[in-house]
């Protein structure tokens, strides 16, 4: 099981009163400060800036639901995994994110993740998708970045401007590339087969196919059986 992350207090008395776009906090400043906000705002820490999340257009919240589907039915498959949206999770000292979508291995399964007191996640989910439009350039660059230091393993962003699924191996720092048959086929999580187009045109049937082929693998078998003897006592 991974060890706790644990981080410094804030000191609360040279907190701002509220958070503002572009301010510098550590991630317990900022933690420490945005539970004091309403509850319909949202924000997050990337690199030590704070980043205030404008309201959700059209053409994020319309692509975000066919991705979200195909790790959940990996989820639903694969014992030992959970998916979600919009989960806070705590990184390190500079940043706390709210990925679009994560996938992580549950932290009694080995996982590198673990559950806070009040309801987070502290530690990096294995693998986080973005859904990118206005915020693509954030999304390709400060948060790669900031996912990268925080220990996730796989990234994928679904660029709606350049209508590409972009998938990040950020282990190794580098950008990769369908297999030679288009379809995506994550390291983390085996058996976790993606058509790229499928994602780009919606297409829920052309997802759950291909996801099928990959769930029926003898690598998933394998990773189910890994899950199922890692699980704590």
């Amino acid at each position: 099981m991974p060890a706790t992350l644990e981080l410094p207090a804030p000191d609360t008395a040279r907190l701002p009163t509220e958070l503002v776009n572009g301010d510098r906090l550590t991630q317990p400043e900022f933690h420490a400060l945005y539970e004091r906000m309403p509850r319909h705002v949202r924000a997050e820490l990337i690199g030590g800036v704070v980043y205030m999340a404008s309201p959700m257009k059209r053409e994020h919240g319309k692509n975000t639901p066919p991705l979200s589907a195909v790790l959940l039915a990996y989820e639903n498959a694969t014992p030992g995994t959970e998916m979600g949206e919009s989960m806070t999770c705590i990184l390190d000292d500079d940043n706390e994110p709210q990925p679009d979508i994560c996938l992580r291995i549950l932290p009694e399964h080995g996982g590198q993740t673990t559950d806070t007191d009040d309801g987070h996640i502290a530690g990096a989910p294995e693998l986080v998708c973005e859904i990118s439009d206005s915020t693509r350039s954030l999304d390709m660059n400060a948060k790669l970045r900031g996912y990268a230091a925080g220990g996730v393993l796989e990234y994928l962003v679904l660029n709606l401007r350049d209508g590409r699924l972009h998938w990040f191996d950020l282990t190794a720092n580098r950008e990769l590339t369908a297999d030679p048959d288009g379809i995506i086929r994550v390291r983390v999580f085996p058996g976790l087969w993606i058509d790229p187009v499928a994602v780009v045109a919606r297409d829920l049937r052309a997802l759950l196919a291909t996801l099928d082929k990959g769930r029926a693998t003898a690598d998933h078998a394998a990773f189910v059986a890994e899950l199922t003897a890692a699980k704590a006592p």
